[in-house]
């Protein structure tokens, strides 16, 4: 069986891959909430609690709570040696495993929330006590709403935050001001956020079946003196980049910062 504790976001993405792939007969949800635990079973068919059964080393445990209330959710489960699976930003290895009694059968996991739509990428990392069939079963269930990377350092789990976990976040704030420069230049909202998502959508699908190198795709945009030098060259002038570069790294701090507060506690 596949248990979740916690009932979010992220947990009802991933049960919602996990049912694409036939496996929804496997999986329980452990929801305190008896709303949120009723439209979970009633959206995919599956079996929710408010709180887990008894869980054995032939199970796998999703620990989808946050952060902050993970050690209180932990008190009183017993993993049985069961297969632990994080989503938890900012707990590490070594915490999680303190709050569940010293197991280091682990895997931690940093989707993002495109994976909601089948289209996540989502950063791995394995603890020493994993086998590869472990892995091959983590990985799978994270195919299934998108796609991964294994990290081989957990110090890297702090860099696939900053940059794919909080990175839908930075492509929204893109979305948004393309949106607004649209309405700026006369186009009513409707028609503004149509224009920011089929140009966002195309160009990313363009970079994507073309595999050629962004800064080439950029120039075959660009003709000098032409209209998109002049944006780009005003893009430049304000360090358009360089604050982009600045921010990815302000997000990885913080959960540096996160990780060492979890820690200390």
């Amino acid at each position: 069986m596949i248990y979740f504790l916690g009932g979010g976001n992220m947990a009802a993405a991933i049960v919602s891959g996990l049912c694409a792939i036939n496996r929804s007969d496997e999986i329980f949800v452990a929801n305190r909430g008896q709303e949120k635990r009723e439209a979970l079973a009633a959206r995919f068919g599956i079996q929710t609690g408010e709180t887990l059964p008894l869980i054995t080393q032939n199970d796998v445990l999703v620990l989808a709570v946050k952060p902050q209330d993970m050690r209180a959710a932990c008190a009183d489960i017993r993993d049985n040696g069961a297969l632990v699976v994080s989503v938890a930003a900012g707990l590490s290895v070594d915490t999680l495993s303190g709050y569940l009694g010293g197991t280091q059968r682990i895997i931690r996991v940093m989707p993002n929330t495109p994976a909601q739509i089948g289209q996540g990428i989502s950063g791995l990392f394995a603890a020493d006590g994993v086998s590869d069939s472990d892995k091959i079963f983590v990985q799978e269930m994270m195919n299934s709403c998108g796609t991964t990377i294994w990290l081989d350092d957990e110090v890297k789990m702090h860099a696939i935050t900053a940059v794919s976990g909080s990175g839908s976040a930075y492509v929204f704030y893109l979305l948004n001001a393309l949106q607004e420069a649209a309405k700026m230049q006369g186009f009513d909202t409707k028609t503004a956020r149509q224009l920011s998502l089929e140009t966002f959508a195309g160009a990313v699908a363009l970079a994507a079946q073309s595999g050629e190198d962004f800064v080439v795709l950029q120039d075959k945009v660009t003709s000098k003196g032409g209209t998109t030098f002049a944006a780009l060259e005003t893009f430049a002038q304000h360090h358009l980049a360089q604050y982009l570069a600045q921010g990815v790294q302000a997000a990885a701090t913080r959960s540096i910062e996160l990780s060492q507060q979890f820690e200390s506690k």
